[in-house]
């Protein structure tokens, strides 16, 4: 097949990469259709990477704490590696969503390679805990065209975030992370956060689970409940 003229192949690697501009770009996502927000009367905490075997008891510690509720996006291999903690996450009656199995960038995977980590990273997820997951958010939040269609062909609802704390890098420190991510907190906001620091800075996972009861009291402060996911909403 001959190469594509330089236009050509510009034009199709920017078509490719476009959904990977959802996270911080609005209209993006609203034309994709895909969710930053959900469709909830409070505000849904959400947690990558995990679980992980000092961060995660660390934040269910505090969400019990404060009688919260959260969702958490794992990855499959953790899971597997992981098991009790899954099941620790359902037992506090926390929600399970899929992370993958490994935590690897779409775009430079193929549509079947992301089809086929998403359904085995929800296999893992199973396989520890019994529940079966259709939540799905990808590594770094960065879908490729080709992975958002293969993960929606596989039957996965898709869902990014309204606010994050930036809370992979430990020089964000805990005050930073609480104020970035309880900015005005709204009903629908989705949060993310991480309970896991094997994908990002070694440690900063700390600083989530301090920067927690104060995200927590904020919400409460705004009337708010912080929740789980629900729903879909609005992008």
């Amino acid at each position: 097949m001959p190469a594509l003229p330089p236009s050509a192949a510009a034009a199709a690697a920017a078509a490719w990469s476009l959904p990977a501009l959802a996270p911080v770009a609005v209209p993006v996502a609203r034309a994709l259709r895909v969710p930053r927000r959900v469709a909830a009367p409070g505000v849904a905490l959400t947690f990558d990477d995990g679980p992980h075997p000092d961060g995660t008891p660390a934040v269910l510690d505090a969400l019990a704490a404060a009688g919260a509720r959260a969702t958490f996006f794992l990855v499959g291999e953790q899971a597997e590696r992981h098991p009790a903690l899954v099941r620790r996450i359902v037992r506090e009656r926390h929600t399970l969503a899929v992370h993958g199995f490994r935590h690897r960038c779409q775009l430079r995977l193929s549509p079947a390679a992301v089809a086929r980590d998403a359904v085995r990273g929800a296999q893992a997820i199973e396989q520890a805990s019994g529940v079966r997951c259709g939540l799905y958010r990808p590594a770094y939040g960065i879908f490729s065209a080709g992975g958002l269609r293969a993960v929606r062909r596989a039957g996965f609802d898709v869902l990014l975030w309204s606010h994050w704390g930036r809370d992979w890098r430990n020089a964000t420190g805990a005050a930073r992370i609480a104020a970035l991510a309880a900015a005005a907190p709204a009903a629908g906001d989705v949060i993310l956060l991480h309970d896991s620091d094997v994908f990002s800075e070694p440690g900063c996972w700390r600083q989530t689970a301090a920067a927690l009861p104060a995200i927590l009291a904020a919400i409460a402060g705004a009337g708010l409940a912080a929740d789980a996911t629900a729903g879909a909403g609005p992008g």
